[in-house]
């Protein structure tokens, strides 16, 4: 019964409708919502308030808000609050094709933003004030604390600085989730303690959302699942990047820099990712842990494998058959678990501390290590930095994968310039795609170039690439460059569809 997940019996009389809980939000506010990676979201109060905008927009009334959630949302919610034209403002991160459209188009300002940083501009009013938060939960604890499903992301500081608080209990969820979760809010700035996380089992915060009662303004029954994640199998490709990682790491334990119980992994969301990660499988590692932002199949399959020893991260997003097999077996997991805010999952303090091999997904990278995970073609924007800043910044490696060819083999993942930076060549260490892997370490640029070309540029554009860097070469400087030309592959891809130089030009 739904009574059962509200302990603190005073607020039971608290429960409404969706859209009667939508009407607390008004046009002009700002929003947060519970969400990261299409894990843990509120779902019908979001649905309900796209509902609204609709009814508000025919009658020619306003209503927009700036929303502000963990990372990106599931069950089409973004998609269907940019349709409603809901969104005036959209803070950190998303990864929907609608609300892509929108941002591309300026209809909706869309802030590109390191997923550690958003709580503290939130604290220190930067950003906000939260009007209302919306959390998605398992359950309400005796004192109303706030037991979160699926993730965690930065629904506590959203429901600690919000106004009014809107609650979601999701009946789908299974109440085992409570116990999972690591509630720590760092102490304030400028003089803040130490955050006790010295491994990735620490546990030192609450295992619920800590807010007064009186607060929650509405609480909302849902019987709505997550929506599954898109990530693709392993391929030929996804392999061969995998297996060049293995090597790599299979020497550095053979020169000692590191054992075969290597350091604390990091993988960004996503198929490249995971299936790199899948490659630990078959490898030989052992007693490996993870100190992640989102834990996905690969991350089960190391448990089921005997591989992995603990996770800990900030949300579990999964396809439909891994979420069915783990799921009502969770409580055979979750001793090896903990989820975490995103600012602690993601905070540098901790990750410089635990020495964390990162591994994250590039767009492009050029010949030199500069990374650009966010813009097609320099100008629009995909999905967001997420949070590839704060490890690759932090980490104790650093590396960027993507595939060596796009579009059919028409794109080049490996350009002379990258056409956006995200992650400077300052922050990369090792660049791997299905072609080989480039250790950039200590290497001054000119010798990046050379190990770039070499071991990561797809072999149908390596003389391409070869010629410019010659002719740059020869121009000189310490990162050399024919300047008129660093960008022109992606004129070419504008104008022809290629990036190659024979390519023709499309017809407009």
């Amino acid at each position: 019964m739904p009574q059962d997940r509200i302990r603190l019996a005073s607020l039971r009389d608290k429960i409404v409708s969706a859209d009667e809980a939508a009407s607390h939000i008004k046009d002009g506010m700002i929003v947060g919502m519970s969400g990261f990676t299409r894990a843990g979201e509120a779902k019908a109060v979001p649905m309900a308030l796209a509902a609204h905008a609709k009814q508000a927009h025919a009658k020619g009334e306003p209503l927009k808000i700036t929303l502000i959630t963990g990372a990106s949302l599931g069950n089409d919610l973004d998609k269907q609050m940019a349709e409603a034209h809901l969104l005036s403002r959209r803070i950190p991160f998303q990864s929907d094709p609608a609300l892509r459209k929108a941002i591309n188009s300026g209809e909706v300002m869309f802030v590109d933003q390191h997923l550690s940083e958003t709580v503290e501009h939130l604290r220190t009013h930067q950003l906000g004030p939260i009007d209302v938060a919306v959390i998605e939960a398992v359950g309400i604890t005796a004192s109303g604390g706030i037991v979160p499903t699926t993730s965690v992301g930065n629904s506590a500081t959203f429901a600690i600085l919000a106004e009014k608080v809107i609650i979601e209990i999701n009946l789908t969820q299974p109440s085992e989730l409570e116990g999972l979760h690591d509630i720590y809010i760092p102490t304030r700035r400028p003089f803040r303690e130490p955050i006790p996380v010295v491994t990735p089992e620490s546990r030192v915060g609450l295992p619920f959302i800590p807010v007064p009662p009186e607060k929650i303004a509405a609480i909302v029954i849902t019987e709505k699942l997550d929506s599954a994640s898109n990530v693709l199998p392993p391929d030929h490709e996804t392999a061969a990047i995998a297996s060049h990682l293995m090597e790599f790491l299979k020497h550095e334990v053979k020169i000692g820099r590191l054992t075969e119980r290597l350091q604390p992994l990091q993988a960004g969301i996503g198929t490249i990712a995971n299936a790199v990660m899948h490659g630990f499988i078959e490898s030989p590692f052992h007693d490996l842990t993870m100190y992640s932002e989102v834990l996905q199949d690969s991350t089960f399959d190391l448990f089921d494998a005997g591989k992995l020893n603990f996770a800990s991260g900030s949300s579990i997003t999964l396809s439909k058959g891994k979420h069915d097999q783990v799921m009502p077996h969770i409580t055979d997991y979750k001793s090896r678990l903990i989820l975490r805010p995103q600012e602690i999952s993601n905070h540098p303090e901790i990750i410089r501390r635990l020495g964390i091999i990162g591994i994250n997904t590039a767009l492009e990278f050029d010949i030199y290590g500069n990374v650009n995970s966010t813009h097609v073609g320099g100008t629009h924007m995909m999905n967001g930095i997420g949070g590839s800043g704060d490890f690759a910044r932090n980490a104790y490696l650093s590396v960027f994968v993507t595939k060596s060819i796009a579009k059919g083999g028409a794109l080049s993942s490996v350009v002379p310039m990258v056409s956006h930076v995200d992650h400077t060549e300052h922050d990369v260490d090792i660049l791997v795609t299905e072609v080989g892997l480039a250790d950039l370490r200590e290497l001054a640029p000119r010798e990046r170039a050379r190990v770039v070309i070499d071991n990561c540029v797809h072999p149908t554009f390596r003389d391409e690439m070869e010629d410019y860097f010659d002719r740059a070469t020869a121009r000189g400087g310490h990162t050399p460059h024919i300047i008129e030309e660093a960008l022109a592959w992606h004129v070419r891809a504008r104008e022809t569809g290629s990036m190659h130089a024979k390519a023709e030009r499309k017809i407009a």
